[in-house]
């Protein structure tokens, strides 16, 4: 048992070190993941599963009795985060459609799971980070290929159905099957529960895996664009992410819900962006996603970090002040 606690916490803590070696593994013996490269949306499935499994009824409870922060969160998202990632793509990338179109896409897909990781660690509301992530995961169906076919439609066609009923196999069903299990064997997901957060990191990892070995062609015929597909999902993760929590100050939101809000903004789920890429697009357009992957987990966890330090000084200001 102190042996499982340990690895969770390396995992945890480390996250965007693993994220990064991983990449690079991946890029440089694709031959390895054969094996794994058609488990993409399952592990992308079994990360929803998991949140399902995982969700505090009470404390989802009580943010939805209070809304508005929740609400203030996911509309930024939906509104903010979006119209970052299509003017980046229309500035960057007008005349590559198929890059273009993965930015678009890895703006418009739900927030990704790190960011309730990073949220706690920052010392923010989970609870709220949470149920913005459940809120976002049931529109998603409906938006992500709405925005993706009204803009990213521009540069390439894209069908609306196929990518609806992806993301509904992918993300929706997985996340009621998890809310399920917990109403009906209650007891026996409760012992499960303390290891859900690692087992999502892992099915994370496989994903990641996946989708680099999948792109590792497109990434080494395209590697002298990187460099400005990199600066590109910077400004795609950073702009949002200063922008929710400076808005959400502005709106007099708590600290610890502006936090969460600053993480919901910026860290999109571009795993899932990446494999709906590959599916519906190409290889290619799965690149902008997997490099902004990169990106907001290194970010984050920075921001996080600095959260963390600045979270504790306070901790120990106060009980100096006790005293």
């Amino acid at each position: 048992m102190k042996l499982l606690q340990a690895a969770t916490k390396i995992i945890s803590k480390y996250l965007a070190i693993w994220i990064v070696l991983l990449s690079v593994i991946a890029y440089l013996l694709p031959g390895l993941f054969i094996p794994i490269q058609s488990l993409t949306g399952a592990g992308l499935g079994t990360i929803f599963l998991l949140m399902g499994m995982s969700l505090s009824t009470d404390k989802l409870l009580q943010v939805i009795r209070r809304p508005k922060f929740a609400l203030i969160g996911v509309g930024l998202k939906w509104t903010m985060t979006v119209f970052v990632s299509i003017v980046i793509a229309y500035l960057f990338f007008s005349k590559e459609a198929e890059i273009a179109t993965g930015i678009i896409l890895a703006g418009t897909v739900p927030s990704g799971t790190s960011a309730n990781i990073y949220t706690f660690i920052a010392g923010g509301e989970v609870a709220l980070s949470i149920t913005m992530a459940t809120m976002d995961t049931f529109i998603s169906p409906l938006l992500t290929p709405t925005f993706v076919q009204m803009f990213a439609g521009q540069f390439i066609p894209i069908a609306f159905l196929p990518l609806f009923l992806n993301i509904l196999y992918i993300v929706f069903l997985p996340l009621l099957v998890g809310l399920f299990l917990q109403w009906k064997w209650t007891e026996k997901v409760e012992g499960i529960k303390p290891y859900t957060s690692v087992l999502s990191q892992l099915a994370l990892f496989v994903v990641i895996l996946s989708v680099i070995s999948n792109a590792q062609q497109s990434l080494a015929a395209n590697i002298a664009v990187l460099p400005i597909i990199f600066l590109a999902v910077t400004l795609q993760v950073c702009i949002p992410m200063a922008g929710g929590y400076v808005v959400a100050k502005a709106l007099k939101v708590r600290e610890v819900n502006a936090r969460a809000i600053l993480f919901h903004t910026g860290i999109c789920n571009t795993a899932l962006a990446a494999t709906l890429a590959m599916e519906h697009v190409s290889s290619l357009a799965a690149v902008p996603a997997v490099a902004n992957m990169v990106v907001n987990l290194t970010v984050g966890a920075a921001v996080a970090s600095l959260f963390e330090i600045k979270f504790k000084l306070g901790d120990e200001k106060a009980s100096l002040h006790e005293k």
